[in-house]
């Protein structure tokens, strides 16, 4: 029998109150600027605030461009794709190349030696080498959108930054280091510790699944600094040579897909490191993980649209020539309505991403929901399009592209792709965790005039003055969801050019169903109260409503951005037209789910299986299983593994 779940000894034992309140610090708490999403979830549709399309300036353009040739280059005649997944690692030679090219820093400042390319420009290079080989993608992306570069770059002194960004720009490899075995996406139980010791913080405990650990040079580490006399305490943020005293990469994990992601178990034990190194004050190390991810997030979604594009060319190439019943697949209706959802929904993802990092690079917009949107959706519809795509190809799909190969076929690496996407559900943020974040910053404005009023701990006299504030807010909030653009035939006519999609059709449903969606989330915080932030099933689905308006806003704005252009606009609007149907089909689904659903019935078989009502279901199988505890102990102390550290000079 395998071993109970448990905490490691040094796991700090917290309530869920407790633990909401760490995440719920972390948070920012202002909006000093515009952000569309917000304001689609409070029902207001603002348009004029991604549309006309922002654009890059042109010598953004024109590095940027420069660069992705480059780089396509490296990736047709330096990329071996089927040896990183046949030998589950990428070359060093490939990762030297990299370097040299500079693509350690493409979100570096030049005047620190990287390359400054935009948001937009960086996901573009990220979507080409992560068609190339997903586990590239994730070393970049690890480096640079997580890892030490980008914490340093928003909160790093001077000093930080003039020591370790032209490192980073071109010989080092970074790792962010948060999870640990017992912890997950709650924080506040982190038992990772860095106690002060004169000038320098002791570093204690182990890190799980630190991507680019096992080969970096540089880390940021998230300890727990123990409030002391001087020392404000908290979770706090530091940078860490790897290969510092006391540092063991114990173990190179390995994974259903990603085979070449360079991923490990990381243990401190008495590790040094000076006080300058810290980013930020004491108790920062949260704020500043959740600030980095804003952008972050990006990256995946990123990968998302070039796995999306690989997709549709695939797809279309196989249903030309593969036959069945005299015609090609392709024409029959159950293969054609997959590739229209491929190529609709890739069209749409790169409009998210595309306007989400335009946005990012102008900086007039607050983009943390549209960047975790962005991150959440990508993922998911991602993950759709490469199971449809095994379907389309049959049996094939299922078949490993080195199989395909040894029998005379194309190498067609199918299967390996729906093995890579899958992770993208879980990493920087699980779709379940997306979702309560997001719906979080949803009801912000909500929370700011009433919260007080649905918490248990407010005194009356606090109630009393929350009552107020609501009063004035929702007698000025409410009466705008009555009505809209949305119910004028007229509205949004730029959208229905001649010879063209009628697009403004689409735009005047996200305007009225972004409405409906506040009242919804009113009524729901009416009926719920207190108990609002239990419901996660019904979060979930108005955070997918949500999403779902956010895609056709970007996909009809990208459509007339091209027809401007005169770039493949007609066809940009046949494809925003087809999402937009497809997607209003899905989002009216998600409204009737809100009050039609097996949510409380569900909560009573999950009792019953907790509680071993169903074991009696159970028989009949074995168990291949191995033995052993569910979660590694992660006790501190040194280490008894092997360093597993290597790296890439």
């Amino acid at each position: 029998m395998s071993a109970a779940p448990s905490d490691s000894p040094g796991t700090p034992k917290v309530s869920e109150r407790e633990a909401r309140q760490v995440a719920e610090a972390a948070r920012e708490q202002d909006w000093r600027k515009p952000s569309f999403a917000k304001e689609l979830f409070l029902g207001r549709f603002r348009l004029d605030l991604i549309h006309p399309h922002p654009l890059p300036a042109a010598d953004d353009v024109r590095r940027g461009e420069e660069f992705l040739a480059q780089l396509r280059d490296f990736c047709e005649t330096k990329v071996d794709s089927s040896r990183i997944e046949r030998e589950a690692r990428i070359p060093d030679e490939v990762i030297a190349g990299l370097k040299e090219l500079g693509a350690l820093g493409m979100k570096i400042d030049q005047k620190y030696g990287g390359l400054g390319l935009t948001q937009v420009y960086y996901n573009k290079a990220l979507a080409l080498v992560g068609s190339a080989n997903p586990a590239i993608g994730a070393l970049l992306s690890a480096h640079q959108s997580i890892g030490v570069p980008q914490p340093l770059k928003i909160f790093g002194t001077q000093e930080q930054k003039d020591t370790f960004l032209p490192r980073l720009a071109r010989t080092d490899i970074s790792a962010f280091l948060l999870t640990e075995p017992d912890v997950g996406s709650d924080p506040a139980r982190l038992a990772t510790t860095a106690v002060p010791d004169g000038d320098d913080y002791v570093l204690d405990g182990v890190k799980l699944w630190t991507t680019n650990g096992v080969v970096a040079d540089l880390l940021v580490v998230m300890a727990r600094v123990p409030k002391s006399d001087g020392h404000k305490g908290g979770i706090s943020a530091f940078v860490v040579e790897a290969d510092s005293a006391g540092i063991t990469v114990e173990q190179r994990n390995a994974f259903m897909g990603l085979r070449g992601l360079e991923n490990g178990v990381t243990r401190f034990h008495q590790v040094r490191v000076p006080a300058a190194n810290r980013i930020g004050p004491e108790g920062a190390g949260l704020k500043i993980a959740l600030t980095t991810l804003n952008t972050g997030r990006l990256s995946l979604p990123a990968m998302c649209v070039g796995a999306g594009k690989w997709s549709l060319k695939i797809a279309r190439e196989w249903s030309a020539v593969r036959e069945q019943w005299g015609r090609p697949v392709a024409k029959h209706e159950a293969v054609g309505s997959k590739i229209s959802f491929i190529a609709a929904t890739t069209f749409a993802l790169e409009a998210v991403l595309d306007l989400s990092s335009q946005m990012a690079d102008e900086d007039r917009n607050d983009i943390r929901i549209e960047a975790a949107l962005a991150k959440l959706y990508g993922s998911e519809m991602a993950w759709l399009m490469a199971d449809e795509l095994v379907q389309i190809r049959g049996g094939r799909g299922f078949e490993t592209a080195e199989s395909l190969a040894a029998r005379g076929e194309r190498a067609v690496p199918v299967e390996q792709l729906l093995r890579d996407l899958r992770i993208n559900r879980i990493f920087e943020g699980s779709t379940e965790i997306m979702h309560l974040l997001i719906a979080r910053e949803a009801v912000d404005a909500h929370l700011k005039v009433a919260g007080d009023l649905i918490d248990p701990e407010k005194s009356l006299g606090d109630k009393a003055k929350a009552g107020a504030r609501a009063g004035g807010f929702y007698a000025r909030w409410l009466p705008g969801l009555v009505a809209g653009p949305g119910q004028l035939p007229r509205s949004y006519a730029e959208f229905n050019p001649s010879g063209h999609r009628d697009l403004s059709g689409h735009l005047r449903f996200v305007e009225r169903t972004s409405r409906r969606l506040a009242r919804s989330t009113f009524y729901a915080m009416s009926r719920w109260q207190g108990r609002m932030e239990t419901k996660q099933a019904f979060l979930g689905r108005i955070v997918d409503i949500g999403a779902e308006l956010f895609a056709m806003s970007a996909a009809c704005v990208r459509a007339e951005l091209m027809r401007s252009e005169g770039e493949f606009g007609r066809e940009a609007y046949q494809l925003a037209d087809v999402f937009c149907r497809q997607s209003r089909i899905r989002a009216e689904e998600l409204f009737e789910r809100l009050w039609k659903n097996t949510d409380s019935v569900d909560h009573r078989i999950v009792d019953g299986v907790l509680g071993g009502a169903y074991t009696w279901l159970e028989q009949g199988i074995v168990d291949p299983s191995g033995e052993g505890p569910w979660i590694a102990d992660a006790s501190p102390g040194p280490s008894e593994h092997e360093n597993q550290h290597r790296p890439i000079r």
